[in-house]
């Protein structure tokens, strides 16, 4: 393998200070920075080398993108490194699929590692010499006390653990064992190499942690070669340090591991053992890890979702999933956003999953093109229209966006309107068309209602209206007002297509919160997914590629789906137009808050413009 470039870079060239995260914004200063320029102003690191090490048990979700974004991010940002190395010390859930994935992932969000790609797996043989070093200095010793033993003679909080029998073995049995189990002389689960470090430490993660067990398993990379795998505690630290790297950065968990992930590197430099070319010790630090409401975080439970048939895969659009976000139609400049303004702090807290949703809406209200669907269709004929002729009306693509330029719409006599924009009988305050209404569609005319058909059991089929021809363009040369503009298709002109609306897949803020006897399978949100099978769209998007995102005009934010192809076309609901910022707290807008509704407010001025 080639190990890593530990040329310094000088932390005082311009090109090494700017500070820019992954979407090339300004990056807000946290207690990491902090703690990384004090670092660098006293010279204890001449350059920043930072690592995000997944483990490949499954695909990455929106905590992994707040995790290794601040591993990059403080990299790019202090001209340094970021290293990624894939944590494959459990063959038992490691796929090369999830390794894919997890680069994939990392690409679309606009990092990129370089030639700087590790593996756990590329250190095992100098972890076994290092864990044969901590044996001769009597540091460590081969255990026959089984996992649920192990965990017995642990203690608790309150009371100390007590010495395995084994702890005292010869440094020579020791080391005659530990070649053994490397050799695959004994089952799984009978022998584990333990640190010995004090089974009456107030912290438990001290008390003579396991190293190293036995797992017959075949590995992605290295095959049969191994039959004992390194515990991430006793591999991590050691990758960290082998690589030079000066910050390894984790979420709040490991706090309490920083004492063994600091002892490791102690002991084994007090017995005279170090990594070729690295003369600095790496720094842990911990931030809080992203909680959002609505979601779960467990890739163990993801993973059940995913199994248990809950959803269709691990980039089903309901999965916090980085590729079911990307499937749905997020972008990664709208969960950039979002990670920005919640910021990185030190103690844990949740998140409102609707200022994701309005970071993601006010992305997409900036760059997708808009186009006219319409999801339950409804005929709507223009009685004094002419028979056979066809109008191609202008539409602006992007009223945010004047580059974006226009496009043609057809429009006839027949068209499509949503159902919910008819009423026979209207309710209160209802301003859509009904007998007698006149509304404006969208581009085109005034229209006024004045009849409708029906089948034999009274339902609507079809609605009869009158056009004005000197409402052209949707103004009324008489200044008359009309308090309503709706959508349309051509029918002669739309494309047929399946649209997913998904919601969120939880029922309650927290997944977690369940009755006593229940779990959190109890929350699962059965509406989560409608499929509507019959929409019918304006004709230009007939050429729509997986991944395409537009508006849908007072539908919402839509994006192809993967199985979607020409004459089948899918698209997947991203988010809808309206805006929940309301109801997010003030305290959790550390990036400022961003004025309510105006995509919205965008799309009206545009109505006024035509």
């Amino acid at each position: 393998m080639t190990m890593p470039d530990n040329k310094p870079v000088d932390p005082r060239d311009p090109a090494a200070s700017t500070a820019k995260t992954g979407n090339g914004q300004a990056a807000r200063s946290d207690f990491i920075r902090d703690i990384v320029d004090e670092h660098l102003r006293t010279g204890r690191y001449q350059q920043v080398i930072t690592r995000f090490p997944p483990e490949p048990n499954g695909y990455l979700h929106i905590g992994h993108a707040k995790a290794f974004g601040i591993d990059f991010g403080i990299a790019q940002q202090y001209g340094g490194r970021c290293h990624l190395r894939m944590d494959d010390t459990n063959p038992v859930v490691e796929e090369q699929e999830f390794i894919d994935n997890i680069k994939t992932d990392i690409r679309w969000l606009g990092y990129d590692w370089g030639q700087h790609e590790y593996h756990a797996s590329d250190y095992f043989e100098t972890l076994y010499e290092w864990a044969q070093a901590l044996l001769r200095a009597g540091k460590a010793y081969v255990c026959d006390l089984s996992a649920d033993e192990i965990r017995d003679y642990r203690g608790t909080l309150t009371h100390s653990g007590k010495d395995s029998p084994y702890r005292n073995r010869r440094v020579e049995e020791n080391l005659d064992l530990f070649d053994r189990m490397r050799k695959g002389e004994f089952p799984d689960g009978t022998r584990t190499l333990r640190a010995k470090i004090d089974m009456a430490h107030p912290n438990v993660t001290m008390r003579d942690p396991v190293m190293y067990r036995i797992l017959h398993e075949e590995h992605p990379r290295t095959g049969r070669k191994w039959c004992i795998y390194p515990m991430y505690d006793w591999a991590h630290g050691q990758n960290d340090w082998m690589e030079g790297v000066t910050h390894s950065i984790c979420t709040l968990e490991y706090e309490i591991h920083r004492p063994l992930y600091d002892w490791f590197i102690e002991t084994l430099l007090s017995i005279g053992v170090k990594p070729k070319g690295v003369d600095y010790k790496p720094q842990q630090i911990e931030f809080a890890r992203l909680n959002i409401t609505y979601t779960m975080m467990s890739k163990r439970k993801l993973r059940a979702l995913v199994e248990e048939k809950v959803v269709r895969a691990w980039d089903d659009p309901r999965m916090p999933t980085i590729c079911g976000m990307r499937r749905r139609g997020y972008t990664p400049g709208g969960i950039q956003e979002f990670l920005r303004r919640i910021g990185v702090a030190k103690f844990d807290g949740v998140n409102d999953v609707a200022l994701l949703e309005a970071c993601l809406r006010e992305d997409l209200n900036k760059h997708a093109p808009r186009a006219m669907g319409v999801l339950r269709p409804l005929k709507l004929i223009i009685d004094n229209y002419p028979d056979g002729q066809v109008e191609e009306l202008e539409a602006i693509n992007n009223p945010e966006d004047p580059a974006a330029g226009t496009r043609k719409v057809p429009f006839g006599k027949v068209l499509y309107i949503e159902q919910d924009d008819f009423k026979e009988v209207p309710p209160p305050k209802y301003f859509r068309m009904y007998p007698g209404q006149e509304v404006r569609l969208r581009y085109a005319y005034f229209v006024k209602c004045v009849g409708v058909d029906k089948d034999a059991a009274g339902h609507v089929t079809a609605v009869h209206c009158t056009y004005d021809p000197a409402t052209r363009g949707g103004d009324s040369p008489d200044g008359r007002k009309v308090k309503s503009t709706i959508h349309w298709v051509s029918t002669d002109h739309a494309v047929d297509a399946e649209i997913r609306m998904y919601d969120r897949i939880f029922t309650k803020e927290d997944p977690e919160d369940v009755p006593e006897g229940a779990d959190w399978r109890s929350n699962l949100n059965p509406a989560s997914l409608e499929v509507i099978p019959a929409a019918r769209l304006e004709p230009f998007l007939a050429s729509a590629k997986p991944g395409d995102r537009f508006q849908f005009e007072r539908n919402g934010y839509f994006c192809a789906d993967l199985d979607s192809k020409p004459g089948a076309l899918v698209f997947n609901r991203t988010v809808t137009l309206k805006d929940a910022w309301a109801r997010i707290e003030q305290k959790q807008q550390p990036g400022g808050t961003p004025k309510p509704g105006k995509g919205q407010k965008g799309e009206k001025k545009a109505d006024k413009a035509r």
